[in-house]
């Protein structure tokens, strides 16, 4: 008797540096996405160069994940010169798979790297099944789908183009602009977004000032609320609720944005999204199921940074997704160190922490472990990683490591958090 095996979604995470692509793989992800400055679209805030890249595709193969390369810049004239030397590059590195948004790329790598996987940006805004299959008669394996579709929109997508592997983002941050095509971040400051320079004017407090046409003379203030106006700013995408549909739809790879994001948001929101995918697959009753979706989407709303939730388009056209009160809402709790090691010693493990805020002793912690198991303990004791030295409190931003005691042991990479 042969045994069907069902293909999961992917996981897909950012990482902007080796340190977050390592958290991310610890904490579940299947695959990564990362870039170089030149020719993504995260030009600040990004750690990798081509050296990098090819260690981090090492690592990513070593553990049998998938890592994929952004070149998905609108490019200009300086930029094609170039564009051939980087695909031939990432060609001997052996990434998996490369995300464009521009045709002049395509041809680029089609004439580079006719093999490559060429996945398609959601800054190309597919919103159709005709263009989706346009890209796909190009040679495109797979489409990020647009972010102002709808589920019907997708599935539409999928029966007219089975062959083509559709990716959906469903966590993080939304730009007010159609799938990113922004210029205020131009306009202000001379940062091009479209080059992956966009410093979020979105996000920024606004004094908005209303004149009615016969009333010129008149000047009317619109006050939203004390420290300024936010009617751009875009709530945050969260669909954790919402994987089983998607699964329904066929996508075959979730994705996670934020590569500027720190490690604490990745190890949290990439280690809810694996075991909410791992939820849906299971043979767990439907009641059961949304009990632990519902969890972890309060997790992530009590404990993690973010504007506000909202599920975009796919499922609410009609909703507000502004949030107009103010530019985040900040989490009751704080992200205080990342583990390095733990080892046995006596009746304890003591596990090695890299300081990144605020910890003393009697702190009540949390401690998230890999894939996404939560300790809850007290710091009974410190000590210097250094010197063995007893210490009573640390504080971030020095670099820090400090030794802590704990009854479990604890694995690489878990995060520590406590309540503010």
């Amino acid at each position: 008797m042969s045994v069907r095996t069902i293909k999961k979604v992917e996981l897909l995470a950012p990482a902007g540096n080796l340190e977050k692509m390592k958290t991310a793989f610890a904490f579940g992800a299947d695959a990564v996405y990362v870039g170089v400055p030149d020719f993504s679209l995260r030009v600040r805030i990004n750690d990798f160069t081509l050296d990098k890249i090819k260690e981090a595709a090492e690592y990513s193969h070593r553990l049998g994940k998938k890592i994929y390369v952004t070149v998905n810049i609108f490019a200009h004239n300086r930029h094609i010169n170039k564009l051939p030397i980087h695909i031939k590059m990432l060609k001997a590195i052996k990434v998996d798979g490369i995300f464009i948004s521009d045709p002049a790329v395509m041809l680029i790598v089609k004439k580079n790297w006719p093999q490559a996987k060429i996945i398609l940006s959601t800054q190309a805004n597919c919103t159709n099944w005709l263009a989706a299959k346009y890209w796909h008669d190009q040679g495109f394996k797979r489409i990020i789908l647009s972010r102002e579709l709808t589920l019907s929109d997708v599935k539409s997508i999928k029966k007219k183009v089975p062959g083509l592997e559709l990716e959906c983002f469903v966590h993080g941050a939304l730009c007010m602009a159609y799938s990113g095509r922004c210029f205020l971040s131009k306009y202000f400051t001379e940062r091009n977004a479209n080059l992956g320079d966009c410093v979020q004017p979105c996000r920024w407090k606004y004094n908005i000032y209303l004149a009615e046409e016969n009333r010129k003379n008149e000047i009317l203030e619109l006050v939203e609320e004390g420290h300024g106006s936010y009617v751009l700013n875009s709530e945050d995408l969260c669909l954790i609720k919402r994987l089983n549909e998607l699964k329904k739809a066929e996508i075959d790879a979730f994705k996670i944005e934020g590569r500027a994001k720190s490690v604490y948001y990745l190890g949290n929101v990439v280690g809810a999204y694996r075991q909410a995918i791992d939820t849906i697959y299971s043979r767990k009753t439907n009641k059961a199921k949304k009990k632990i979706l519902d969890y972890l989407y309060k997790e992530l709303e009590e404990k993690m940074f973010h504007r506000g939730y909202t599920e975009g388009f796919l499922f609410n056209r009609g909703r507000l997704a502004q949030n107009i009160d103010n530019s985040h809402k900040l989490p009751n709790w704080e992200f205080c160190g990342q583990a390095l090691s733990s080892a046995k010693k006596e009746k304890f493990f003591q596990t090695t922490i890299a300081v990144h805020n605020s910890l003393k002793v009697g702190d009540q912690v949390e401690i998230i472990c890999p894939p996404y198991n939560i300790i809850k303990t007290k710091i009974k004791k410190m000590l210097n990683a250094k010197d063995s030295k007893s210490v009573k409190e640390v504080h971030g931003g020095a670099k820090q490591k400090v030794v802590i005691e704990t009854s479990k042991f604890i694995p690489e990479f878990s995060l520590l958090r406590r309540k503010t």
